[in-house]
């Protein structure tokens, strides 16, 4: 599914950050549970409102939508079955969610996922040492095996389940296990594979030891293309254009990389736990507008021009080096990218 995609048919996406809390200690991640921060949840109710706007413009526009929670870790958030159940029995979303896969073991959370989600993204960060080692935890990586591969055969024994998405971060130590990695997510039968960078604004104390170098974007985007070749051809996606390789080097570069105009509400939303809803999940504080604002389908529909005023007002300065991988081509391969603009 591709989410830049301009067809009236494809999908609106909104993602949702229900919950800041998280179980795991990573170091590299603004929700490490070791921080002692305030931790934000969204509003149940308000989720329900909300939804039921999304629910009516897609029926009155036609386009499906596509509401993915994320946390934190978003199926610790005790509200959220309740809301899913909502959100896809009575209003008709798509549903889907990224989860670190510490509760994957649990046959009734299997069960849930395979009754209520469109997609499942598993984050997981290298092979099986370093992935415990970075989540601070022993035993993880085998778990959260041991949960997708379950999820698997109950997908293939009923023909009903969500699609299987890994996301990988690439640090520094562990961007050349990278191809290895992406091999044992095929034969766990994983369908999509995509990843991010090492950012810097999480943690920027863990980022500059731990960053990407241009020496390893580049042997990145040597190799990126025969890797999609080799595992489209056991069925497995690869996802990550030219573009999105482009927005790699720049940041390893230290450069900036503007957009002048990512057409802002269109085919994307972010809501964050505070119930501002904006561009991306870099612009909330700059052209976040609170969805208690947003009625009905027509306020929706406005949106787009609404952060067009705001931008064209105040800039903001994620825009002057745009890091949201849904305008960088993350979606899209890089075969996708020759054809729509060579």
């Amino acid at each position: 599914m591709n989410p830049l995609a301009s067809d009236s048919q494809d999908p609106l996406v909104v993602v949702w950050r229900v919950t800041e809390r998280c179980n795991l200690r990573c170091p590299f991640c603004a929700y490490d549970a070791r921080l002692e921060r305030p931790r934000g949840v969204a509003d149940p109710a308000e989720i329900r409102r909300f939804a039921a706007v999304l629910a009516d413009w897609s029926q009155a526009t036609g386009r499906p939508v596509l509401l993915s929670w994320l946390g934190g870790e978003p199926l610790l958030w005790k509200p959220l079955e309740a809301l899913t159940r909502h959100c896809r029995d009575d209003l008709n979303l798509r549903l889907s969610t990224t989860t670190n896969g510490t509760t994957l073991h649990r046959a009734e959370v299997q069960a849930h996922l395979r009754e209520y989600y469109t997609e499942l993204t598993v984050s997981v960060d290298g092979p099986a040492a370093l992935h415990d080692v970075l989540r601070g935890q022993a035993g993880l990586h085998d778990r959260l095996r041991t949960g997708v591969q379950a999820l698997v055969r109950q997908k293939h024994l009923t023909g009903h389940g969500p699609l299987l998405r890994a996301n990988v971060v690439l640090f520094r130590e562990t961007v050349t296990a990278f191809p290895a990695l992406c091999q044992s997510l095929a034969d766990w039968r994983i369908e999509e594979i995509t990843c991010n960078q090492l950012g810097g604004l999480d943690r920027p104390e863990y980022y500059p030891a731990h960053r990407l170098l241009p020496p390893q974007v580049d042997w990145l985007t040597a190799r990126w293309p025969g890797w999609q070749q080799q595992l489209a051809d056991q069925g497995v996606r690869l996802l990550g254009g030219a573009a999105y390789l482009h927005r790699l080097a720049m940041t390893a570069q230290g450069r900036h990389l503007p957009v002048a105009d990512c057409q802002p509400g269109e085919s994307f939303l972010f809501i964050d736990e505070a119930g501002r809803i904006a561009p991306c999940s870099y612009t909330p504080q700059a052209y976040g507008v609170p969805i208690s604002a947003l009625h009905t389908t027509g306020d929706l529909l406005s949106l787009p021009d609404r952060f067009r005023q705001l931008r064209r007002s105040h800039r903001a300065a994620a825009c002057e080096d745009c890091h949201s991988t849904q305008v960088c081509a993350k979606f899209t391969t890089v075969e996708a990218d020759v054809r729509s603009y060579g």
